[in-house]
């Protein structure tokens, strides 16, 4: 009878371990499904406006209203580039992440001058805004080790968030300073802020925090790429990325790029 009550016992634990697992596995098999119907409406809900845009474009230029209209044709000309430019960097950044978590995409590092890239990206930001934006600019590090394209890439979707989940007016804040080991990159606004339980998912692929939710309610667009890939880069460039932020006060993102020599004692 003992040996029979043991048995049915270690049976008992084994059925219950085994409802307990089928369960979470259920779980995780509806989150996925979840995250890509969530992926899916924002991906095309993001592409939908820009293929609008283009083809509204297309259609006026067809139809010969424009010509003798060399001021009008051109601004929408430039809106139709702008649009394309869009479509084409969505497409690069989902093919660029799935390169980095595979390591098939290597970074090509050198001493870049971080001045031009940021004053490239003020400027271009300042142009194309929507809203009152200022930015407020103290570099005492004046050069990074770092991909000179994917930096900027980083920097341009910092700056692009902080404007997308912004107040009337944004104020940015970018500094760059030098510890023994790192640049130390810092971008900070004034804007909605992040939840700290969104500052828990906000790197991850396709994560679902509040930008989502407010892309639904006609809000900032996007479909939870643009910090994963962020967060890739940096990881490429052998660094760190660390978030602060308060709601309805302010969210600062903080980059560590090893120096150069920092590189070189590690390869050793």
């Amino acid at each position: 009878m003992g040996i029979l009550l043991v048995s049915t016992t270690i049976l008992l634990i084994f059925v219950v371990f085994c409802i307990i697992y089928q369960v979470r596995i259920i779980s995780k098999i509806n989150k996925i499904s979840q995250i890509r119907e969530d992926f899916s409406y924002a991906m095309v809900h993001d592409m939908k406006t820009p293929l609008s845009t283009i083809m509204m474009v297309q259609d006026m230029l067809k139809s010969g209203r424009l010509e003798g209209k060399p001021e009008i044709k051109n601004k929408y000309m430039n809106i139709a580039e702008s649009e394309t430019d869009h479509l084409f960097a969505l497409t690069n950044k989902i093919l660029t992440i799935s390169k980095l978590e595979n390591h098939k995409l290597e970074m090509n590092r050198t001493e870049v001058e971080l001045t031009p890239i940021i004053e490239k990206l003020t400027e271009k930001f300042k142009a194309k805004a929507q809203k009152p934006v200022n930015f407020i600019i103290s570099l005492q590090a004046k050069t990074a080790y770092a991909d000179n394209d994917y930096l900027g890439e980083v920097i341009s979707n910092l700056i692009d968030n902080a404007i997308k989940y912004s107040k009337e007016s944004v104020e940015i804040n970018i500094t760059a300073e030098e510890s023994e080991r790192y640049t130390i990159l810092k971008v900070r606004d004034n804007g909605l802020g992040i939840s700290e339980a969104d500052q828990k998912i906000i790197f991850q692929k396709y994560e679902r925090a509040a930008a989502a939710k407010r892309s639904r309610k006609n809000g900032a667009s996007g479909f939870g790429l643009g910090l994963n890939f962020v967060d890739q880069v940096i990881k490429a460039h052998e660094g760190r990325i660390f978030v602060n932020s308060t709601e309805g006060e302010f969210t600062e993102f903080t980059i560590y790029l090893p120096l150069e020599t920092a590189n070189n004692k590690h390869n050793l």
